[in-house]
């Protein structure tokens, strides 16, 4: 599956846009990596339970996404795009959406 955030992909033409294809993930933080925030607020740097908590969401907001697409026999997502709310005190919804595309081969 091609993902691209541009409207189209080098060397393939959309032939049929299937439409809409989105994937989401609703994460919370953890006490223990509160408490290591709260202690880097002091002395700086990169909280890396945090960094881990998002790519972790990204990478399963992705793969829900493409399975959407997969379903409805698309080849690629176009025009992908992510997304982060707030929905809670320390909950994160995570969304990724774009748009599910067949394509032919231009070369």
């Amino acid at each position: 599956m091609k993902l691209a955030t541009t409207p189209d992909i080098a060397g393939h033409h959309i032939s049929e846009t299937l439409g809409l294809v989105r994937g989401s993930t609703v994460r919370t933080k953890h006490v223990g990596t509160d408490i290591i925030a709260s202690l880097k607020n002091l002395v700086g740097g990169e909280v890396r339970g945090y960094s881990s908590l998002m790519a972790g969401a990204r990478e399963q907001a992705v793969d829900r996404m493409v399975a959407q697409a997969r379903e409805m026999g698309a080849d690629a997502i176009v025009g992908l795009r992510m997304e982060t709310s707030s929905i809670a005190k320390g909950a994160s919804e995570l969304l990724a959406y774009g748009t599910a595309v067949k394509l032919t081969n231009t070369n």
